[in-house]
C-alpha cells in the first residue's frame, strides 16, 4: 500500500474540513452556532450530510460482508428504517420544535420530571460514547493496519492524530461548520461507493447491464425470508427491528437530531428528514451488491476470503487487485465515514453534558463558551482512552459487545419516550432511575436463560423488550391523569 500517498490525501482532506470550518468559524463561534447552527442550516445541505454521518466505518466494511453469510437480507432492515423515519417526521420533531429544545431530554424534565431527564441523558452519554468510539476505532484500525503499521507508527498515535483533527475543525462552531464538513464527506463517500463498484466490475469484465444481471444471478441475491420464523433474518423480525432501531438511534439520540433541529422551522426540517431517509434504501443497496461483486471475483480468480466477513472489503481492495483508483477511494471513502461520524459524536455528547449535565445556560456567554470548549476535549481525550482499551484487548468481538450493550442502553431511552407521548398519566419521577435501570438486568437475565432453556437467543427485539418493561413500570407508578 502506498502509505506515502494516503497520508497525502489523508492531510489533504483535513485541510480542506479545517479551511471551511475556520471560515465559518470567523463569524459563528458561539454556543448557539455550536449547538444548533444558530436554526439556520439550510435542509437539503442537512439532508445530504446526513447520509454520511449516519453510516460509519463499520457500515462501510460490514454491510458488504454480510452478503457471505446473510444474503442481502439487510434490505429488510433498510426497509424498516423507512417506517421509523415517518414516526420521526410526524412524531417526534414536532415535538421538539414545539419546545424549541436545545437537548432533546429537556423533553423528559417537562414531560415526566427532573431525575427521568437526568437519567435519559445519562443512558444516552453512555452508549453514546462507547459506540461511538467503537465504530471510531474500527475504522482507524483499518488505517493503522494497512498504511501506518508499515511506517511503526503507534497505534496511540494514529488514535491522537485522528481525534486532533476531528476536534480542531469542530471545536469552534460546532454544528454550524459539521453540516458543511457532511455535505463534503458524504459527497466523497458516495463517489469512493460508486467508484470502487466500478473497479471491481471493470476486474470482472461487466458493464452496468453485466453488473445487474451479475447481482441478480447471484446465490446471494435473496432479499426477503418469509418462511422462516426462526432465523433473525425473518421479514418480520428485520422490518420491525429496523423500524424501532431507527427511532431509538436516530429519533431519540441528540447527536443524530441535533442537525434536524438546525434547520430554520419544522416544515424544512421535515423535508431533510424525508429526504435523507429515502438515500438509505439504494445507499444500503449498492454496498450490498459490493459485496456480491467482490464474492464473484473472488471466486472467479480462486482468491480465499479471509475469515472475518469484516475483513473482505479491505482485504481485497487493499490486497492490489483492482488497481490504485479504487485504493486510493477506498482509502477516502473511510477517512470519510470516520470523520463524519466522529464529528457528530463529539458535537452531540458535548451538547448533552454542556445542556442536560452542566446546564451552561445558567452562566454568561464568555463562561458558558469556555466549558464547553473543555468538556469538548474532555470527550476526545475519552474517545481515545476507549480505543487504547479496545486496542489492548486486541479481540474483533469486543466491538459486537459495545454494540449489544447500545441495545440495553438504549431501550430505556425509548421506554422513557414512549410513556411520555402515549400516555397521558403522570409518573414517580423518583422511580425513574430504578425503573431504566432495572430493566436492562431483567432483559439480561431473560436472554441468559432462554438460551440455557429453549436455545433462543435475542436479537435487536431486545430493544422493544426492553422499552415495553420501562413503559411497564412507568405505568405501576403513575399516579394520575395530567390535566389537559
Amino acid at each position: 500500500m502506498n502509505g506515502t500517498l494516503i497520508l497525502v490525501i489523508i492531510l489533504l482532506y483535513f485541510g480542506t474540513l479545517f479551511l471551511i470550518s475556520h471560515v465559518i468559524g470567523k463569524k459563528h463561534s458561539g454556543n448557539d452556532a455550536f449547538f444548533l447552527g444558530n436554526r439556520k442550516s439550510p435542509w437539503y445541505i442537512v439532508a445530504f450530510g446526513m447520509i454520511g454521518s449516519s453510516l460509519s466505518g463499520v457500515t462501510f466494511v460490514s454491510v458488504p460482508g454480510m452478503v457471505r453469510n446473510f444474503d442481502m437480507t439487510y434490505m429488510q432492515m433498510v426497509l424498516g428504517f423507512l417506517l421509523g423515519y415517518v414516526v420521526i417526521v410526524f412524531v417526534l420533531l414536532p415535538l421538539y420544535y414545539k419546545l424549541q429544545v436545545t437537548s432533546i431530554y429537556t423533553y423528559l424534565d417537562k414531560r415526566i420530571g427532573q431525575r427521568a431527564y437526568k437519567t435519559g441523558a445519562g443512558f444516552f452519554l453512555l452508549s453514546r460514547t462507547i459506540g461511538a468510539a467503537a465504530r471510531l476505532y474500527v475504522a482507524v484500525l483499518i488505517l493503522q493496519t494497512y498504511v501506518f503499521e508499515a511506517w511503526h507508527v503507534p497505534f496511540t498515535v494514529t488514535a491522537a492524530g485522528f481525534l486532533l483533527m476531528i476536534w480542531l475543525y469542530t471545536h469552534k462552531s460546532g454544528v454550524r461548520a459539521i453540516v458543511w464538513t457532511d455535505l463534503l464527506q458524504t459527497f466523497f463517500l458516495l463517489t469512493a461507493l460508486v467508484i470502487i463498484i466500478w473497479q471491481v466490475a471493470k476486474g470482472l469484465d461487466l458493464d452496468f447491464s453485466g453488473i445487474v444481471a451479475s447481482v441478480k444471478e447471484s446465490p446471494h441475491s435473496r432479499i426477503f425470508v418469509f418462511d422462516d420464523w426462526h432465523t433473525r433474518q425473518n421479514f418480520f423480525k428485520q422490518f420491525i427491528s429496523g423500524c424501532f432501531v431507527t427511532i431509538a438511534m436516530t429519533g431519540i439520540d441528540q447527536e443524530m437530531m441535533q442537525k434536524n433541529l438546525s434547520c430554520r422551522n419544522l416544515k424544512e426540517a421535515q423535508k431533510n428528514v424525508c429526504t435523507y431517509s429515502l438515500f438509505f434504501i439504494p445507499v444500503n443497496f449498492l454496498f450490498l451488491c459490493l459485496g456480491i461483486l467482490l464474492i464473484n471475483y473472488a471466486s472467479i480468480n480462486g482468491i480465499s476470503l479471509p475469515a472475518l466477513a469484516d475483513d473482505i472489503v479491505p482485504g481485497l481492495v487493499t490486497g492490489g487487485y483492482f488497481g490504485l483508483p479504487a485504493l486510493i477511494f477506498f482509502t477516502i471513502g473511510i477517512i470519510a465515514v470516520t470523520f463524519a461520524s466522529a464529528d457528530s459524536a463529539l458535537t452531540g455528547l458535548t451538547t448533552s453534558i454542556c445542556v442536560d449535565i452542566l446546564n451552561v445556560s445558567k452562566y454568561k456567554e464568555q463562561k458558558a463558551r469556555k466549558i464547553r470548549l473543555s468538556v469538548h476535549l474532555g470527550i476526545s481525550l475519552t474517545f481515545i482512552a476507549i480505543m487504547l482499551i479496545f486496542k489492548a484487548i486486541n479481540n474483533t468481538s469486543v466491538i459486537d459487545a459495545i454494540y449489544m450493550i447500545a441495545s440495553y442502553t438504549y431501550g430505556p431511552l425509548l421506554g422513557l419516550f414512549a410513556y411520555g407521548i402515549l400516555f397521558k398519566r403522570k409518573t414517580k419521577d423518583k422511580a425513574v432511575p430504578y425503573i431504566c435501570l432495572l430493566a436492562p438486568v431483567i432483559c439480561f437475565a431473560s436472554n441468559e436463560l432462554l438460551k440455557v432453556t429453549v436455545n433462543y437467543q435475542f436479537g435487536y427485539e431486545l430493544l422493544i423488550v426492553n422499552a415495553l418493561l420501562v413503559v411497564i413500570g412507568l405505568l405501576a407508578f403513575s399516579v394520575h391523569f395530567i390535566q389537559s
